[in-house]
This record gives structure tokens, sequence and C-alpha cells, in this order.
């Protein structure tokens, strides 16, 4: 556990509050009250540039990056590995067949390291993520240049580049971590989001879009206009960049306000002569290029439940020219994994409970459960004041979060991280016909492979596992034995 340091700053617009504390899998309470000291990080550590070689230096310190110097190929070995220090270590390879590119992986890969990779300004050290939705244009960079290390060196050719097969029924080798820059023709906003892109050719990749979302508007927009669509796709940055462009972010808000935000009003952009876009200056990888709007190619791979998602037409992303710094770092995220869904997870995790506690002011936590893939069931700690509020966070955490399934609801006295404690609340303080809510035919995830995929439409479950306030609590009460929370067995044994 990092120990907190006095800190000098001061800044009044961040209240540096962790609200939401999910940082990690916690097994009983007294981990729970221990959870908010994890955040903290010491002065000296924090001077650094802010880019991914940073921010692996700070891992090595920590003892949390294992290098392998011994050759791997990148068809499925690399992946194999990588899945053997699932919730451990990062791993950086230095030796990757037909590639002169380091790959590194897993660095967000346990709740800790996510937090690492987040900076704050306040007294405590902390970052409030469930205020990313209210980060506006004050927080966007204020330092700019023309050049970049990335610059150092270019090439055409995509197979220059370690893109890593992960599964066997993949379609392909993936680039799996690119965050894709684009300017919006409409408003003239600039997005960043994180999309997963097939290696189709040496200059052609396949990029998966979800319908709607902001990218996918800004290429049917150019598509209705018989235009190519510029963007950049930057590999290998600092974390919270990864983590600001997997926030899902109202339209028209630019996500690079938020990684600046995360970072304390550090992060330093470069203009990119091809797009005039302005991405991250510290880039490890940064590709030219643009979607074409007329050519379409078919793509699947793993997805966060672990399973194969469906064959779609997907367009197709055309390089221009690839850029890349010296002794290079390729950043590769394994699908299905724990980083994975973490990236994806954790910000929704701080959105939910945004939503739920404006519905319901004493909501405690809400945590992403590891069984629904980080992604499909939430459990929510509440202090439950009235009959009636557990349905109303139920109804609010599905309207927060669409491709939610599941929502339970718990007391104070559940830790929402033990799975144990969960089933326990659902077992011995529910009745199916008074507390389970069941809303059919509900707009659902794509990757479920349960669900209406045409459709998009699934049966959402809520559970109101609190005790009742119709009933004698005395006999919910869970019996504790006197002093036993603070008995070293080590002086017993």
């Amino acid at each position: 556990m990092i120990k907190k340091e006095k800190n000098n700053h001061n800044n009044k617009d961040r209240k540096g509050i962790l609200r939401n504390k999910n940082t990690r899998n916690l097994d009983s309470k007294s981990d729970q009250k221990k959870v908010e000291n994890i955040t903290i990080k010491e002065d000296s550590e924090l001077k650094h540039e802010y880019d991914l070689r940073s921010f692996l230096s700070y891992l090595e310190k920590r003892g949390e990056l294992i290098t392998i110097h011994k050759k791997v190929k990148k068809k499925f070995e690399l992946a194999g590995i990588i899945s053997k220090f699932d919730k451990k270590e990062a791993v950086m390879f230095t030796n990757v067949d037909e590639s002169k590119f380091k790959v590194v992986s897993n660095i967000l890969g346990t709740r800790e390291r996510f937090f690492y990779g987040i900076e704050s300004s306040g007294p405590i050290n902390k970052i409030d993520l469930s205020n990313l939705g209210n980060i506006g244009p004050e927080y966007y960079p204020k330092e700019f240049s023309n050049d970049a290390p990335f610059y150092s060196n270019s090439t055409k050719n995509l197979y220059d580049l370690p893109i890593v097969s992960h599964f066997e029924k993949d379609a392909g080798p993936f680039i799996t971590s690119s965050t894709v820059y684009v300017k919006d023709q409409e408003n003239g906003n600039q997005n960043s989001s994180v999309h997963r892109m097939l290696l189709l050719n040496n200059s052609q990749m396949a990029i998966r879009m979800v319908e709607g979302r902001h990218l996918h508007k800004c290429f049917v927009y150019a598509k209705e206009h018989k235009e190519d669509l510029k963007i950049n796709v930057v590999v290998g940055v600092h974390p919270a960049l990864n983590i600001a462009a997997a926030y899902q972010a109202a339209y028209g808000i630019d996500e690079i306000t938020i990684a600046n935000y995360l970072l304390n009003g550090n992060l330093k952009l470069a203009k990119n002569n091809y797009s005039d876009l302005m991405i991250p200056k510290h880039s490890e990888v940064v590709l030219d290029g643009k979607i074409l709007h007329d050519e379409v190619s078919e793509e699947w791979m793993v997805e966060m439940l672990r399973t194969y998602d469906f064959k779609r037409k997907q367009p197709v992303f055309e390089i221009n020219k690839i850029w890349y710094r010296d002794n290079p770092i390729y950043y590769d995220i394994l699908p299905g994994y724990t980083e994975h869904r973490l990236l994806m997870g954790l910000p929704i995790e701080a959105k939910i409970f945004s939503y739920v506690k404006n519905t319901v002011p004493s909501t405690r936590t809400v945590h992403l459960s590891d069984g629904g893939s980080n992604w499909l069931t939430a459990v929510v700690q509440i202090k439950k004041r009235l009959e009636g509020e557990p349905k109303n966070a139920i109804l609010t955490a599905f309207a927060a979060h669409p491709s939610l399934k599941t929502a339970i609801i718990v007391d104070e006295d559940i830790n929402p991280w033990n799975p144990v404690e969960v089933d326990y609340a659902v077992s011995t303080r529910t009745q199916a016909d008074k507390d389970f809510l069941i809303i059919t035919n509900a707009k659902g995830s794509s990757l479920d492979p349960s669900s209406d995929q045409t459709n998009l439409l699934t049966t959402k479950l809520g559970i109101d596992a609190t005790i009742s306030l119709l009933k004698d609590r005395e006999r919910f009460e869970i019996a504790k034995i006197p002093g036993a929370d603070n008995i070293d067995i080590k002086k017993y044994v």
C-alpha cells in the first residue's frame, strides 16, 4: 500500500474525492475500509513526462513489470503468455518475432494499476471518476507543438507493426489498444474513442465501430457526402488517455479534456500534419489514414465476455503513413481478460454511480462484477432510508448503462466486491415475488449471446436484496465475535 505524503498543490476546482471507491476485488469489510488509500501516490513519484514509458518505469519501480527477453511469436504464443499474468504483473516483451518493436501488455490489469494512471492535485491525492461527465473545456491542454518524438521514424507497411493474433477463431491479427482521433465535420469538435482493428493487408485494416456512437456518426456524415474520413490511430500512450477514450462522454465532449483532467493539466499535444488533429505528443505509434466511405470487410473477434462476436461488415481504414518513436513500444490488450474488462468497465462503474446517487443520495458504491465480465451485472450498495429506493436505484442503473443486464441492490453491511456476501443477501433478504423486478424486451448488450442480438433486446433483472424496513432488523443482524477483528493469528500459531 502506498503511503500518503504531504502535497502542497491546491486546486479548488477539483474535489479530489474518489466517491466510487472501486479499486480492487475486496473480500472483507476491513479491506473495503482500506481501499481509499490505494490511489495515494508520493509527490516524488508524480514528476515525469506523461507517456507510456514513464508509467512503465513507475510499474518497474514498484515491482509490477515483468520483462521477457526470450523470443516469442506474435501469433498465439504472446497472447498465451499474457493470459498467465491475468490480474498479476504487467509484461514487457523485448524480442518479438519479425518485429523491432517491444510489446507491452496488462499494464492496467488490476484495479490498483488503473488508478496509478490517474493524477490528482488535491491535498489527499484522489480523483472523482464520477465527475468525468462534467469536465468542461477549461481543462483542454494548454501546451502544443508541431513536433513530436513519434516523427523520428516512419513506414508505410502495417506488417512492420507487431500486430498480435490472440485466439484461434479470430478473423486475424488485431490492434486492440488503438485510440482513434477524429474531427466532427458538423460541429468542428474533436473526439477520441477506442476501437479494434483487423489487419487485412500491408496498408488496410477493418475498423469496428459501434453504431450510433461518435466515430460512427462522423463516418456516416462523411459517407453521406461521399467523402473518406481522415483519422489518426494512436497506439501506446499514458493510461489516462486510454481511460478517457474508453469513457462514454456525451456527444460533443472532447475526451482529451478528460485525459488532461486526469493528468492534472500535464497533457501535451502535437498537431498532426496529415489530419490537422491534436494528438498526444508522446505517443509511441501514430497511424495517419482515412476510413474509406465505399469499402467494407468482414471482421469478428473475442469480446469482453471472452466469447466470439458475430461477423459484421465493417468499414476499411487505409493508411497514409505510420510514425513511431525511437525504440518503439507497442501496446497490446488481451481481449476478454481483466485489463480489457477494467478499461471498459471502470469508467462505466463511475457513470452508474453518478446516475444512481443523483436518484438515491445515500448510494455508497457501485461494482460491476467479475462474473458479469465487468459489464453485465452491477451490485449497488446503499444506505436504505425508504422502501422503494432500491427499485429506483435499479431503474436508474439500467438507464445509466443500457448494456446492464442485472442490477442487485444491497445494504451497507454487505460488501459488493464479495460475491459470497452478495449471494447471502439475495438468499436471506429477498422474496422473489416482491423483490425481483423483471423487465422484458429492453435494449441490451450486443455482446450477450443469450439475448436477441438481431434486435438488441434482452430481459433485465433487478433484485432488491436490502432488508425490508417493515421487518424487525434484528432478525437480519449478522453475528459478530467481540475483538475478533483485532486478533493477529500469527501470535497463536
